[in-house]
């Protein structure tokens, strides 16, 4: 009980300084696909994109850009921002679930099973005025995300990542 009270009372302390909105958790695993290649090439921030099975299983979901942990394959967990919707600035024609790992790899990694658990929604998804309006409000959206997961690094450690079934 004091633990979920001193996580709780931490949480709020974060909360009333930021957008970020704690959601209830969600975890979702998918296949990574090859997607539009817009992220790396125009907006420097490269994206994995999932299957359409992982879209349904998602489809419950509000469109908008959210915050978690991620992993690939059996490699480390690691802070996320992840996008789910119709990107309104290219006027996609089907939803899309694209996660923005924050750490630099060295390459591709297609086909790769790729674990995200929901943790918070940042913003809903919008139309920008301009590439560099777009640009701007990702990084803040990934400042944003990697600060609120500074109150969750315990769940690095959960079972959906050290016991994938």
């Amino acid at each position: 009980k004091q633990w979920y009270q001193r996580r709780v009372r931490g949480l709020l302390r974060f909360s009333a300084g930021n957008m970020a909105k704690l959601i209830q958790r969600f975890n979702l695993t998918g296949v990574v696909t090859k997607g539009f290649g817009r992220g790396s090439k125009e907006l420097g921030c490269p994206t994995a994109n999932m299957d359409e099975k992982a879209v349904l299983a998602a489809s419950h979901l509000s469109t908008g850009i959210y915050y978690g942990w991620a992993c690939v394959g059996n490699g480390p967990v690691l802070k996320a921002v992840t996008s789910v919707g119709w990107n309104p600035q290219y006027n996609n024609d089907h939803k899309s679930v694209e996660v923005h790992i924050i750490h630099e790899f060295g390459g591709d990694f297609y086909g790769e099973t790729l674990r995200f658990m929901f943790l918070g929604y940042i913003r809903d998804e919008v139309s920008f005025d301009s590439l560099e309006a777009l640009i701007d409000r990702i990084n803040a959206d990934v400042s944003e995300g990697s600060a609120a997961l500074d109150h969750h690094l315990d769940l690095r450690e959960d079972p959906f990542f050290t016991n994938p079934v």
